[in-house]
């Protein structure tokens, strides 16, 4: 039976989603599967420092804008050494790993595991077949690698990014997968009913990654004051939950929720999606959700919000409150929820399968 090895990066929640959605397919496919993180490879203390460094960067303005356009997009010297010193401690650790855990594919869904990989492959005899999934429009200079055997992006634009470092790339274009749970979502009514959102309500998802980006409890507040129902989503921001568990208390247009499995249903029951560019915008385009995108997410953020913007049902605001509010009860106005659009996993996996086959995994 073969077996195949996911490498993520516990950065956000896309890249275990999209580890995920591989994992799925190829469990369907009769393989067997391992995820590991690439972070908590690098070791305890090493990965929460490079998890540190990132949020620190994000927190101030500018400076993830400044180290991604000019260093991880040029991949000057500042990059690679930052890359080169995480790939010193990971790569040892993976090749441990794969002694341990023979595989027949790893697909890496992280940058610095498609360079540790890039490595392993480069100092061993038969390697593993080894494919990087990077769902960014414009991959920077430190997901492309000469030892990665094949590239699935998510469209034409990105194909074109992995090939300014690699002209003679194997590249696959596919649908952005979705978790299981958008294949099958709820109506609309019942969607409400789980939630007690009256069905002639207003009502928006906000949620900005696993982060929780930006100033969310203030825009929630704000929004219900506005008039709609606001579902408000914290992920993995224990502070932010906390606030807008408390929020929920006083505004009882406001209804909490931490990490949750129920996006689809949040999503279902919305008329306006408010969120950060990311995976989640292919989420709520399958279930005809119109995106007004928050501009939070500095860097490879910027790059994915106008590619979103291009591909149309989506509208953009700053992250400060009143323009928030302002720019929902707009595009509540101009954007009514359109049907969703029955999506089926025929294309992704299709698109997979013939990915697989190009490499000689069918």
């Amino acid at each position: 039976m073969p077996h195949a090895l996911l490498l993520s990066g516990s950065l956000g929640q896309g890249h275990d989603v999209m580890a995920l959605a591989c994992a799925d397919s190829l469990s369907q496919r009769g393989w067997t599967t391992g995820t590991r993180d690439a972070m908590r490879l690098l070791g305890r203390t090493a990965g929460a420092a490079g998890e540190g460094v990132f949020r620190r960067m994000l927190a101030v303005p500018g400076v993830y804008d400044a180290f991604h356009f000019s260093a991880l997009r040029p991949g000057n010297q500042l990059a690679l050494l930052a890359d080169s010193a995480a790939r010193r401690r990971l790569a040892p650790r993976l090749r441990r790993l794969l002694d341990e855990e023979p595989a027949d594919l790893v697909v890496s869904v992280f940058a610095t595991a498609a360079s540790a990989v890039n490595q392993v492959r480069a100092g061993r005899g038969p390697a593993p077949v080894h494919m990087v999934f990077c769902t960014d429009v414009t991959p920077h200079r430190l997901w492309v690698h000469e030892e990665t055997d094949m590239f699935l992006v998510t469209s034409e634009v990105a194909a074109c990014g992995v090939r300014r470092y690699r002209p003679d790339a194997e590249i696959a274009v596919v649908p952005p997968p979705l978790r299981a749970g958008f294949y099958t979502p709820p109506t609309r009514a019942a969607a409400r009913a789980e939630f007690g959102i009256p069905d002639d309500a207003e009502c928006v998802l906000l949620m900005s990654g696993a982060w929780g980006l930006g100033p969310v409890a203030e825009a929630a507040e704000a929004l219900a004051a506005a008039g709609p129902h606001v579902l408000a989503v914290a992920g993995r921001n224990r502070a932010l939950e906390a606030r807008l568990r408390d929020l929920e208390r006083r505004q009882h247009r406001v209804h909490a929720f931490g990490l949750t499995d129920r996006v689809p249903s949040l999503m279902a029951a919305a008329d306006l999606v408010v969120t950060s560019s990311g995976d989640t915008c292919s989420e709520a385009r399958a279930l005809g959700r119109p995106l007004l995108l928050l501009d939070v997410v500095q860097g490879h953020g910027r790059d994915n919000l106008q590619h979103e913007l291009e591909l149309g049902h989506a509208e953009v605001s700053s992250a400060r409150p009143h323009e928030v509010v302002r720019n929902a009860l707009a595009a509540l106005t101009r954007a009514g929820v359109s049907a969703p659009a029955t999506p089926t996993r025929a294309g992704w996996e299709k698109a997979f399968s013939d990915a697989l086959a190009r490499v000689g995994l069918a």
